[in-house]
């Protein structure tokens, strides 16, 4: 009898189809945490603030998560229905625009759904059914939220970069898929060798010149991918962020003293490790 994953070796086109669809349901998941997770935490932060300066909490606060309220339009108020929340389709059934108050709904939702689910059939055609497989959609989602989030409030959150890393370094551990040394030295490297570039720039100029997320999200990808392809992340989030900075001020988009997320290019650096980085570290290698 043919295993499931026996199956799904033997149908690549339905294994990317598949992932596809999937994709997209993950990215109308991941619109909701880049909308809410920032503001979840900003309401914890000012209850923490509340509490340590011996002010009363309001005891009716709304319940507010991931889960609750229903999602809503940010104009009128009006719940979404199912109907309208159909990943893409809706958005271009009701023409970009609120079905109660017409209002604009931004363009970057049905981004966001098209891209996971792009970014997930990749990882289908490459890497077929298996470990890495199953590695890589929790990765890649996990980078899509923090890239969004990170463009909108210039915060990595904890929240996500810390369960990342030990992410990674449990998969390894069970799957077997790289030394648990490499990765934890990939871990250690990665935090170690921002950190340091942020301590040089520091005393160098008197400013900071990234935020400590920026060092977490960089352990992270080391604990998925090893210490053998951190130089190879940064080359490319350099390169990427460079080129980007570059076309932002040229379309006059971003001023010159105004500070560029770095985040958004860590993760695309690490993604294009974790899926094409053997191949470009041997392309580079036998080149050289």
């Amino acid at each position: 009898m043919m295993s499931m994953f026996d199956f799904w070796a033997s149908q690549p086109a339905g294994l990317v189809a598949l992932l596809a669809l999937f994709g997209l349901l993950v990215g109308s998941f991941l619109n909701v945490v880049i909308h809410r997770l920032p503001k979840m935490l900003e309401a914890d932060w000012r209850a923490e603030c509340a509490e340590y300066l011996g002010q009363p909490l309001p005891e009716d606060r709304p319940r507010y998560n991931l889960m609750v309220p229903r999602s809503a339009c940010t104009a009128c108020g009006t719940p979404i229905t199912a109907l309208q929340n159909v990943p893409v389709i809706s958005y271009l059934a009701l023409r970009g625009r609120c079905g109660n108050c017409r209002t604009s709904i931004s363009p970057r939702y049905p981004l966001v759904e098209l891209l996971t689910a792009t970014l997930f059939a990749v990882l289908g055609f490459v890497f077929g059914p298996g470990p890495a497989l199953a590695g890589g959609l929790l990765l890649t989602a996990t980078l899509i939220a923090l890239t969004f989030i990170d463009a909108d409030t210039q915060l990595l959150p904890d929240n996500l970069t810390l369960p990342l890393l030990w992410a990674g370094l449990v998969f390894h551990l069970v799957t077997g898929t790289l030394p648990l040394a490499d990765a934890l030295w990939g871990a250690i490297g990665g935090y170690l060798s921002l950190w340091s570039v942020y301590w040089l720039f520091r005393l160098a100029t008197g400013k900071e010149g990234m935020g400590f997320g920026d060092f977490k999200l960089l352990a992270a990808l080391g604990a998925w991918l090893g210490w053998t392809m951190l130089p190879l992340v940064i080359l490319l989030s350099s390169l990427v962020g460079a080129v980007a900075g570059i076309v932002l001020m040229a379309l006059s988009r971003h001023g010159r003293g105004q500070p560029l997320p770095f985040g958004p290019y860590l993760a695309a650096a690490g993604w294009i490790a974790y899926v094409w980085g053997p191949s470009i570290m041997g392309w580079y290698l036998n080149g050289a």
